[in-house]
């Protein structure tokens, strides 16, 4: 109350503030995360490997915050703080932390943030050109004046046998008309606009179901486990900057590299999703035994961006560090170039898995995910029902969960993050234990034993939001034989079976680009790399 003259006046703001901060220190919650939201912060017990939570009060996740990395988790508690990095608070900018934390809503029920990519991609200044590798430099940059265009950089990828120029458009063409000019010149082989690419991590909202465990328990990774670790499996993950010196990562093998050249630390997208695959001290990753090459591709500033320059770069570099394994946690447009990479890492019997995309029922298909040589991959929550924001389409071969799940951030920490980009990053697991098992398992056989053993969901047999259901770690790695024992001999458990009739080819889709141009090896150790 405040007293004016002689009269005492209700101060109904204060009354209500006193009121508030009375039930919270009455019901034991903590200080809001952001206006209006509030974060309970519960106590989980994560003991090492195995983790088994105690099952306290449900834990409102912030829609703000939900995907982010939330810098105030420790090893053994969670505790809300800044979201951001105090570079980023610096800087004004609290975006790097998370790639989906501004995008906006769309219609469709899902993040605008995947079509948002391939809008933006008609607007990039550069296109990536084949050229005769017979040119020297001089050439080259002669050639690239002649059509209006500044080399940036060009290079040899044995990827696809070719030499890849990356050019600059310097007048007002835009980008579609200057790779049509520019492929009619004698020297240039094919051209093509430099198309953007989106990490593919999402905005979940609040969910009711337990996000500390339940991607274990249904992808039974434990049993599968007690079978093989994927040990000996080299697995690239294809991403943002990764933290090598996260405890969950103590004794896998992780070497780095980076197609950016850059300075930048490490960055939480990068970190989950490696997480999800080798994690082994209070997490469980699908494949913990894995070695995994981080290659970053992706910025850790905006909204997590990379070019088609840097991912064929990036699959150059896991092709030729005996990648078993190319996890693409990432949606842009239909792009020749990539195609073109994928469909050489398929002829290699390299096994590609990405994540289906975050743009909602209403998207076209998102790529690498929509190329027929791909293991596309949905996400589920701990209900088995469909993440709202991923995509749909015949070319998902199956589901994994991708909603609220814990996995590691930057700096010792642990975040709690939601998208198609988890799911993917389990299936690259579950495709090292299928190698791990059966090193002779091509990419057609992996994929069909993935398929055949998954859980069914939604209407009965494939469809367009689960595929052939969701991904089940323990039918599929029992589903096969050890060692090079040809799949067709194999028995086929329960749950899930494996037809002994020969695989069918990975299915053919024709499906237009977006008009709108997104074990725990005990002796192992993490290599240091590139900050």
């Amino acid at each position: 109350m405040i007293r004016v003259g002689t009269i005492w006046r209700l101060n109904i703001p204060a009354l209500m503030a006193s009121f508030l901060a009375a039930l919270v220190m009455s019901t034991g919650w903590g200080a809001p995360a952001q206006a209006q939201n509030m974060m309970r912060s519960p106590t989980i017990n994560i003991p090492s490997r195995v983790p088994s939570f105690d099952h306290g009060p449900h834990v409102y996740i912030n829609p703000n915050l939900a995907g982010r990395a939330i810098t105030g988790f420790d090893r053994d508690n969670i505790r809300v703080g800044s979201p951001c990095t105090a570079a980023e608070r610096d800087n004004g900018d609290c975006s790097g932390q998370v790639a989906a934390g501004k995008s906006r809503k769309s219609k469709n029920g899902g993040s605008g943030k995947a079509v948002e990519a391939s809008l933006g991609s008609r607007a990039i200044k550069e296109i990536v050109g084949e050229i005769d590798g017979t040119l020297s430099v001089a050439q080259v940059d002669a050639l690239a004046r002649r059509h209006g265009l500044r080399r940036i950089e060009s290079q040899s990828f044995n990827l696809i046998g070719a030499t890849i120029g990356l050019f600059r458009i310097v007048g007002s063409k835009t980008a579609d008309a200057a790779s049509r000019e520019f492929a009619e010149d004698g020297s240039v082989r094919t051209a093509q606009p430099n198309y953007r690419y989106i990490l593919q991590d999402q905005n979940a909202g609040v969910s009711d179901g337990d996000p500390t465990q339940y991607a274990r328990l249904k992808l039974r990774l434990a049993e599968a486990h007690a079978i093989t670790e994927g040990a000996n499996v080299t697995v690239a993950v294809i991403d943002s900057g990764v933290d090598l010196k996260h405890p969950e990562f103590a004794g896998v093998t992780i070497t780095p590299f980076d197609a950016l050249e850059s300075k930048e630390g490490p960055h939480a997208h990068g970190t989950a999703v490696t997480g999800a695959i080798v994690s082994h001290v209070k997490l469980m990753g699908s494949a913990p035994a894995a070695h995994i090459l981080a290659i970053r591709a992706f910025g850790a500033a905006g909204r997590g961006e990379s070019t088609s320059f840097v991912i064929l770069k990036a699959l150059d570099l896991a092709a030729s560090h005996g990648a078993q394994i190319v996890n693409m946690s990432f949606a842009g447009p239909k792009d020749a170039i990539i195609a073109r990479g994928l469909a050489a890492l398929a002829a290699r019997n390299i096994v590609a898995v990405a994540a289906a995309g975050n743009a909602g029922p209403k998207s076209p298909p998102l790529y690498p995910a929509a190329e027929a040589s791909v293991i596309a991959v949905s996400a589920t929550d701990a209900k088995d029902k469909l993440f709202a924001a991923s995509n749909r389409g015949s070319y998902i071969a199956l589901s994994a969960p991708g909603v609220d799940l814990l996995l590691p951030a930057p700096d010792d920490k642990y975040q709690i993050t939601s998208g198609t980009s988890f799911s993917s990053a389990y299936v690259s697991g579950l495709a090292a234990l299928l190698l791990g098992r059966n090193p002779a398992l091509k990419p057609n056989e992996v994929r069909s034993v993935l398929m055949k053993t998954a859980r069914d969901l939604g209407p009965p047999g494939p469809d367009d939001q689960f595929g052939a259901g969701e991904a089940d770690a323990f039918a599929a790695v029992s589903a096969i034989p050890a060692a090079s024992t040809p799949v067709a001999a194999a028995e086929q458990p329960a749950p899930g079976e494996v037809s002994k009739a020969k695989d069918p080819p990975a299915p053919t889709r024709d499906v237009s680009a977006p008009t709108m141009a997104a074990d725990k090896p005990p002796t192992s150790e993490t290599k240091p790399g590139t900050p």
